[in-house]
């Protein structure tokens, strides 16, 4: 009975020190469970976690993290009581350089962290829309300008100036030359904008003469007056032209004496000193004239286009004269003829 006894005390010890030990464990057990908020993407909620990392509190809770996604502790971080975890996962956004698109993603909002989180550079004139500190809805598009700035230079014509100078010691009509036009070359600067390769502005920052242009200087004559025995006479118009001589004999005209229309002009009138033929296409019939020599000799002087033959075209005049021997000793010359008013 005694030895019953004992062995019963003895039971009834372990029992206690089991009670006692399990007690313990699960107290030590309570007192490890700590309190922790999670936040994602803003969504709180408070967890009651007895884990040792976070990691182990991701897991118990089920919570996988996206690649790319924030945490704000390492996974490995011993998990303590009021603990607060902050988790951001990855949104997508468009970006968009030009005519190309594409999805990129981030844990931010502003344009500039999206940007420098998917290592999108800039360059110093390089802009984007919206702007760098504007925030961007989930799926938004960002649009980036890549400007580029170029210098060309080109050569231009510099076109020389017409300069006309009147003068009254030049008959009306003539014209002279007195320099000859040259153009002239400019090298100019043009800076042009491209944004995404596409030109949006050209400005010239620059001009520098190469060479001057030289004018050309013309001399045009305004005198309409000649001066003659009869005094001032007005002119219209002065022409060079190729003078011959004829008279009525039968080596000039090809007419006899006796031939119906021998001594008569293509006018009608009689052949004459005074009478002179032209090609009727440059001087018409009928107007009065003025022969100038040109080699000093005497001028033939006032006359009328009255004639016209069949060797006398264009710039050719034929003088008629009295004789044969006049006809000789005139030849062939140049004269100035002057259109009379």
């Amino acid at each position: 009975m005694k030895e019953f006894s004992v062995k019963k005390a003895n039971h009834f010890k372990i029992l206690t020190i089991l009670t006692i030990a399990a007690s313990l464990s699960l107290g030590a057990y309570i007192c490890s469970a700590k309190e922790v908020t999670i936040s994602i993407d803003n969504k709180k909620k408070e967890v009651v976690s007895y884990a040792n990392t976070v990691e182990g509190l991701l897991k118990a809770e089920k919570i996988s993290l996206d690649e790319g996604a924030y945490i704000n502790v390492p996974l490995g971080t011993k998990l303590e009581n009021n603990m607060s975890i902050i988790i951001k996962t990855p949104k997508p956004y468009i970006l968009a350089i030009g005519d190309k698109k594409g999805e990129i993603k981030s844990v931010h909002v502003k344009v500039k962290d999206i940007l420098k989180d998917s290592n999108v550079e800039l360059g110093k004139k390089d802009y984007t829309y919206p702007g760098l500190n504007d925030n961007v809805a989930s799926g938004g598009e960002i649009q980036i300008f890549k400007v580029k700035e170029v210098v060309e230079e080109v050569e231009k014509v510099i076109p020389y100036e017409n300069i006309v100078k009147k003068s009254g010691k030049v008959d009306i009509g003539v014209v002279k030359v007195l320099q000859e036009g040259k153009d002239g070359l400019k090298n100019i600067k043009i800076k042009k904008v491209f944004e995404n390769d596409k030109l949006v502005s050209e400005n010239i920052v620059g001009e520098e003469i190469i060479n001057e242009p030289v004018p050309k200087i013309t001399e045009k004559g305004t005198r309409n007056m000649i001066m003659s025995s009869r005094g001032n006479t007005r002119y219209r118009k002065s022409l060079i032209m190729m003078a011959t001589a004829y008279d009525n004999s039968y080596e000039s005209c090809g007419k006899r004496p006796g031939d119906k229309y021998y001594g008569i002009t293509a006018s009608g009138t009689k052949a004459r000193v005074g009478a002179v033929a032209i090609d009727p296409r440059i001087i018409p019939l009928g107007t009065k004239l003025y022969v100038e020599s040109l080699d000093g000799t005497k001028d033939y002087g006032f006359c009328v286009a009255e004639d016209t033959g069949g060797a006398i075209k264009n710039s050719k005049i034929d003088l008629f004269f009295s004789t044969a021997k006049e006809v000789k000793n005139f030849g062939k010359r140049k004269v100035k003829v002057y259109i009379l008013d």
